[in-house]
């Protein structure tokens, strides 16, 4: 497989700086994020993007394992898929649900952690169950696992209380962003200091434009983005427009990872391949979210 130049990922990349930002809407952002500001962004990143290219022709992009982190499964299952996706798969970072029950938590973390070594990243994700002051004290009690991030500590609207968290619990890192519906949640996310890592959602937001401008506020915050891809066609849709961040904006993949979940890929013409823990650049135009029409079928409403 090869980065495709019909893809949307190479396609964006092929722009060039005044073209692409021509097609972004800056309403709203330019408090943070001027065009003139994303046209030296992506000016400074043309130099080394054939190098880029090729790199990333050759290994892929980094993704992570949600996998074995699901609540509800027993220590075994856990740990034994733990070891599969590091062990078989390649990933260089799980993640694990957290936030229900501390003593759980806590033993489930010490098994993870004993399975996969300590040369494994391991993040956590409370989907929004803590309000602040909880979400301080417990994250608190984490500290000997040395945390990639925990994710979504509370409510994914509440600006400032993520702010507080982050504040508290470095240097782990809070991650969100998920749930953020428009370009302006980012905004004030960023401005405030609310994470450390930024996880744009392909689906959540207005279109491809609507994330190319995200990663240039990353950039210009100096975040890191890892996006999420916990859903049905999500790595499809979002891995492509990570590569297109480290060719044309970041240049980097130093610890930014695209989450990968295991989950109806058949349903895809053009489903997503992970070799050794990474994600293979796709070789088929489009934006990799196109269904198998026979198996979609299958489930047309009759009358």
């Amino acid at each position: 497989m090869a980065y495709c130049a019909t893809c949307d990922g190479e396609f964006f990349s092929e722009m060039e700086p005044e073209e692409l930002v021509a097609t972004l809407d800056f309403r709203y952002l330019t408090d943070a994020l001027t065009p003139q500001e994303a046209l030296e962004i992506l000016r400074a990143a043309q130099e080394g993007k054939a190098e880029r290219i090729a790199h990333l022709k050759e290994v892929g992009y980094p993704g992570y394992s949600t996998a074995a982190g699901w609540l509800g499964y027993s220590d075994e299952k856990m740990v034994r898929l733990a070891k599969q996706e590091t062990e078989v798969m390649g990933f260089k970072q799980i993640k694990l649900k957290v936030g229900q029950n501390l003593e759980d938590d806590l033993r489930r973390l010490k098994l993870a952690r004993e399975a996969v070594g300590p040369d494994i990243a391991i993040a956590v994700d409370a989907n929004q169950v803590w309000d602040v002051p909880q979400a301080i004290e417990w994250i608190g009690k984490f500290n000997d696992y040395d945390l990639a991030w925990v994710e979504e500590p509370t409510c994914p609207d509440d600006v400032l209380g993520h702010a507080a968290i982050q504040k508290a619990i470095d240097p782990i890192p809070v991650a969100t962003g998920e749930q953020m519906q428009n370009r302006v949640m980012y905004k004030q996310y960023l401005q405030a200091g609310s994470f450390k890592v930024m996880q744009i959602d392909a689906t959540r937001v207005a279109g491809p434009q609507e994330i190319v401008l995200e990663y240039l506020l990353a950039k210009k915050f100096g975040v890191k983005v890892c996006p999420h891809a916990g859903g049905v066609g999500l790595c499809e849709a979002i891995s492509q427009l990570a590569m297109f961040d480290y060719v044309s904006v970041s240049g980097e993949m130093e610890d930014r990872v695209v989450e990968y979940v295991d989950n109806q890929h058949e349903y895809f013409v053009h489903p997503t391949v992970i070799k050794n823990g990474r994600y293979v650049a796709p070789l088929a135009p489009g934006n990799g979210t196109e269904m198998k029409l026979d198996e979609c079928m299958k489930y047309l409403h009759k009358d």
